[in-house]
């Protein structure tokens, strides 16, 4: 099975220096498993996007999209889950 790449965008990174660094670890293997796997068990689709999924990682969400065609997983968010879903 081919492997998708990981395309982390400026937003994650962001997003990752300001998460409890206990935390970053867990967080960036459950990426690293989306290369193999793009839609885990414990992954779902956000509602009115056509191919954007998120992720549970404990207390944390990590928001990203799927390109199938192009075989990329672009990585946008990793938040706590009281902050992932404002705007």
């Amino acid at each position: 099975m081919d492997l998708f790449k990981i395309d982390p965008k400026e937003s994650f990174e962001h997003d990752l220096r300001k998460i409890d660094r206990q935390f970053i670890p867990r967080i960036l293997e459950a990426i690293e498993s989306l290369s193999e796997n793009p839609f885990p068990v414990q992954s779902k689709k956000l509602k009115g996007s056509e191919s954007s999924y998120r992720l549970r990682v404990g207390d944390y969400r990590v928001v990203y999209q799927v390109d199938t065609e192009n075989k990329v997983v672009t990585i946008y968010h990793a938040r706590h889950r009281k902050d992932v879903y404002k705007r």
